[in-house]
C-alpha cells in the first residue's frame, strides 16, 4: 500500500498526506486542551499522547519512504522535481491555507455572542472589528484561490517542458 501511494504522489505527496496520521490527533489535543479544566477530563492527554506516538510512526515512515521505489514520472508535489515557479507558489497558497485554517479555528472557539449584541446596539468599533476579519477571510480565500491557480499553471508548464523532451 506504501509503495502504491507514493508511486501515485511521489514521495514528498506521500509524507505531506501521511502526516494526517499525527495531524489529525494533535489538533483533536489543542481543540480540547482548552475546554478541559472546565470538564475536568483527560481526554486532551489522551489525544495529545496518540499524536505523539502517531508523530513518532511518521517519522519511522519517512526515514523508510527513500527504500521505497517510485515509477520515475512527473509527480505534482515532488520537490525535487518541482520547478522554483511551482515552488513559490504551492509554498504562497499552503501559507493561505493555513491563514484560512487558523481564521476558521479561532472563529470555531470564539463566543460571538458579545460582537453581535454590540454590533445590534448600533457600536461602530465591534462593526468595524466584524469587517475587518470579513476581509481577512476573503483574502485568505481570495488568495488560496489565486495562488493554486499559479501553482497549478506552473505544475501544468512543467508537464508541457517534460513531454516536449
Amino acid at each position: 500500500m506504501i509503495q502504491r501511494l507514493a508511486d501515485r504522489f511521489g514521495r514528498t505527496g506521500f509524507a505531506a498526506l501521511a502526516s494526517v496520521i499525527w495531524a489529525v490527533p494533535m489538533a483533536a489535543w489543542a481543540g480540547s486542551s482548552d475546554l478541559s479544566p472546565y470538564d475536568k477530563t483527560a481526554y486532551p492527554w489522551v489525544a495529545l499522547g496518540i499524536g505523539v506516538v502517531m508523530l513518532v510512526v511518521w517519522i519511522v515512515l519517512l526515514t523508510r519512504l527513500r527504500t521505497v521505489p517510485v515509477t520515475p514520472r512527473q509527480h505534482r508535489f515532488d520537490l525535487a522535481q518541482m520547478s522554483a515557479a511551482e515552488k513559490r507558489w504551492t509554498l504562497v497558497a499552503f501559507v493561505f491555507l493555513a491563514g484560512l485554517i487558523a481564521w476558521l479555528n479561532a472563529a470555531a472557539t470564539v463566543d460571538w455572542g458579545p460582537l453581535f449584541s454590540s454590533i445590534r446596539a448600533g457600536k461602530i468599533g465591534p462593526l468595524l472589528l466584524a469587517v475587518v476579519l470579513l476581509v481577512f477571510l476573503a483574502a485568505f480565500a481570495i488568495g488560496l484561490g489565486l495562488s493554486w491557480r499559479k501553482a497549478s499553471a506552473a505544475f501544468k508548464a512543467r508537464l508541457d517542458g517534460a513531454s516536449a523532451r
